[in-house]
């Protein structure tokens, strides 16, 4: 990239950039790729609402359903859906998870992220060590299923956040973006008398907005794609949330003794398929665009140290 300017008393007065041939081939290189990108991700999701809408006596294959005209469409599958017990029970577990482990997590993350930030703490260097010998030496299920037993949350919705309401991996971000915070501002508040529960709820969580939006992020849809902790710890048909009844439904096509998709109606099993994985991405993809703007702020922030 060339750079040309003209100096007028000691100062340039303009300049004026031209990008070479090599930056044209890179920047046609980058948008190649994010095109390409683009359509990987387009075309699958395409075809699955194409598929959500296809009639129950369309005729034709897969490529010709995914250009069906929008006059063309059915809505028996979502009617189904929406119109059965079953899935809106699911669809209500799977909120309270995300409410519940969402809420929780962050009130764990929070205070232990601000902690192992401290510099001055006594025995911060084993303390980190504590946090970290778990996330590179898992102990396995087993011991975790017995734990979860022992303090009776089998067959409880808590059951499948609170075992994993800290994760070690967004800890450590949040550690290292309160490490970033002007330690000035900490100390001023402490010499005004303020404890550190007063600096972490006034001047730490004020600034911290971009942190906590992206890391709610993380664990929300950690918490709403939850399945295996679900299949290992809920027992009770109606504490099964989305995941659980969406394998069901994925699985019922080929497998006559899910009873799932029998209770949706008329409508195409490979619809409801369809229709049924659309609606369960729905919440964050609404979700989404009111976090995207602290979420890049707040990952970059919370790597740049740790």
């Amino acid at each position: 990239m060339k750079m040309q300017g003209t100096r007028k008393k000691g100062r340039f007065t303009s300049v004026s950039i031209k990008p070479t041939a090599a930056d044209h081939s890179f920047n046609f290189l980058v948008d190649l790729f994010l095109v390409l990108l683009l359509l990987i991700i387009a075309i699958p999701l395409w075809s699955t609402i194409t598929l959500s809408f296809r009639p129950n006596d369309y005729i034709g294959n897969n490529l010709e359903g995914m250009f069906l005209m929008p006059w063309n469409w059915s809505t028996s599958a979502y009617k189904a859906l929406l119109g059965n017990a079953g899935f809106l029970l699911a669809f209500g577990n799977s909120v309270k998870i995300l409410i519940g482990g969402v809420a929780s997590a962050l009130l764990l993350t929070i205070p232990l992220a601000y902690v192992l930030s401290i510099p001055t703490l006594p025995g911060r260097r084993y303390l980190n060590m504590l946090v970290i010998i778990p996330y590179v030496f898992n102990v396995g299920m087993i011991p975790t299923y017995l734990l979860v037993t022992n303090i009776g949350l089998i067959d409880k919705l808590p059951a499948v956040y609170i075992p994993v309401a800290i994760s070690t991996y967004n800890c450590l971000i949040m550690r290292s973006f309160f490490e970033g915070i002007p330690n000035e501002l900490k100390e001023s508040a402490r010499i005004d008398g303020a404890s550190e529960i007063q600096v972490l709820l006034r001047i730490i969580l004020p600034l911290s907005k971009a942190i906590i939006m992206t890391i709610g992020l993380f664990y929300g849809v950690s918490f709403w794609n939850n399945f295996f902790h679900a299949m290992l710890y809920l027992n009770s048909n109606s504490l099964q949330p989305l995941p659980i009844l969406l394998r069901n439904i994925l699985m019922a096509s080929g497998m006559n003794e899910y009873v799932e998709v029998n209770a949706f109606g008329d409508a195409p099993i490979a619809a409801i398929k369809a229709a049924s994985v659309f609606m369960s991405a729905i919440p964050m993809v609404i979700a989404y665009p009111f976090i995207q703007k602290y979420f890049t702020k707040g990952t970059l922030l919370g790597s740049v140290k740790g």
